[in-house]
């Protein structure tokens, strides 16, 4: 995964230039978040996919209330022998050949279809979507966490520290990210990882997270190597700061647009890599669903119930887009570089 440079330390100075340079005067007192706000506020498309995101995340967060309000079932009810009112007559849900129904675009009775055993493809979906942003998250989080504090670490002690740290670094990201969650996954399969095993959702989260260190950690790492070396770093120094607080009271607020830049790339990663692993069997196990292992379910019913593969590939795609597009949005507008007309 390639990285993403971010804002440098000399915030209001480079983003007061470019106005200049564009012909813009600043209001008095106008600070670097305010404008980064007005960047990204007149970044339609960035907004827009933004609120796509938010609106895949709420349909989520309202799984059960959908399953057991409307659709009356659950993820992992299954009802092959059943059948459903369409068209004025009764229809099988799942025919003797082992074809599942498709779309009824009714929103109580299997409004997407169901699966080779059954289940309601709509449920499934709301759900799938809930655990792979549960993952996405809780990766994120622990990605971000760990690979600021080794970043920060490793920069601003330099010496044994930082060579202990950056080799442990340079092991992990010599490892494809996607072959190294496989074999995580796959000794997690087998055994186990300490007391998680299972189908706890942790498991996944925590290799996700930690696979994705290294490329966090790094592009941090070489921004503590120059902030270290500020005048601001001295006088800290001079006046007595332990080095704790110089890390986490000086040195950490200067990282703060590079950490919120990592976010959504982080996420939308983790997102992805869990889709791939749950696809390969070694992610969130069956019957949880999940938007990748949903993608492999429904392989088995290709061509004639195409829907079980479509439907969570779009969910997929919309969600890892939307995150991305947000994040490049988010990204121009923390760039002290660009120079984008601000009115009023």
């Amino acid at each position: 995964m390639a990285t993403t440079s971010a804002p440098g330390t000399e915030f209001s100075d480079d983003l007061s230039a470019g106005f200049v340079d564009a012909g813009e005067e600043l209001a008095p007192g106008t600070g670097p978040w305010q404008l980064a706000w007005r960047r990204l506020r007149r970044n339609r498309t960035a907004l827009f996919f933004g609120g796509v995101f938010l609106l895949i995340v709420l349909l989520c967060l309202l799984a059960p209330v959908y399953a057991s309000d409307i659709a009356h079932t659950t993820p992992t009810a299954e009802n092959i022998t059943g059948t459903v009112r369409e068209g004025g007559k009764n229809v099988d849900i799942v025919s003797l050949t082992g074809i599942p129904i498709g779309p009824t675009w009714n929103l109580s009775h299997y409004f997407l279809g169901a699966d080779a055993n059954g289940r309601d493809t709509a449920v499934r979906l709301l759900y799938g979507g809930r655990n792979s942003l549960e993952i996405g998250v809780v990766a994120t989080l622990l990605t971000m966490v760990l690979a600021v504090i080794l970043g920060i670490v490793a920069g601003y002690f330099r010496g044994i520290a930082d060579g202990v740290i950056s080799r442990t670094l340079d092991i992990i990201w010599a490892y494809p990210v996607l072959l190294l969650g496989i074999t995580l996954g796959t000794v997690n399969a087998v055994g186990g990882i300490g007391p998680l095993k299972g189908n706890n959702l942790l498991v996944p989260a925590f290799i996700i997270g930690f696979v994705y260190i290294p490329y966090v950690a790094k592009p941090v790492r070489g921004q503590v190597l120059q902030l270290r070396e500020r005048e601001f770093i001295d006088a800290a120094r001079q006046q007595g700061l332990s080095h704790t607080r110089i890390m986490f009271s000086e040195i950490l607020p200067n990282l703060a647009s590079t950490i919120i830049v990592f976010i959504p790339l982080i996420l939308a990663n983790a997102i992805l890599l869990e889709a791939a692993l749950s696809y390969l069997g070694v992610g969130v196990a069956p019957p949880n669903p999940s938007w990748g292992n949903m993608i492999s379910d429904g392989l088995q019913t290709i061509p004639a119930a195409f829907h079980n593969v479509l439907v969570p590939g779009i969910m997929l795609v919309l969600a890892v887009m939307s995150i991305n597009v947000f994040g490049d949005g988010l990204r121009d507008a923390l760039d002290p570089r660009a120079k984008v007309r601000i009115g009023r």
